[in-house]
């Protein structure tokens, strides 16, 4: 489930440096977790959809690791980013 291209800068603008700011460990997270949301939703109305299942896992996966740096590397983003995104840790 790919996000509009809309939606991407609004996580882009809320969580960047500024608003060409795509590569940093906020915003892929922020990305990463929206389109988490998406396929979880996908997955509720359609349970045998095995390929979007594997999908969600590699992604969960993708935010679990850039997770992790970012609360080795700077813990105060890291509290900042979970509470405003609402992901459980």
């Amino acid at each position: 489930m790919a996000l509009s291209k809309e939606e991407t800068l609004a996580l882009v603008k809320k969580y960047g440096k500024d608003e060409k700011d795509t590569g940093s460990t906020e915003v892929q997270i922020a990305i990463l977790t929206s389109r988490i949301k998406a396929l979880t939703e996908h997955l509720k109305a359609n349970h045998g959809d095995a390929a979007s299942h594997r999908s969600l896992l590699i992604l969960v996966g993708k935010r679990r690791s850039l997770l992790d740096y970012l609360a080795r590397n700077d813990a105060e983003r890291y509290t900042n980013l979970i509470a405003s995104l609402g992901i459980r840790k």
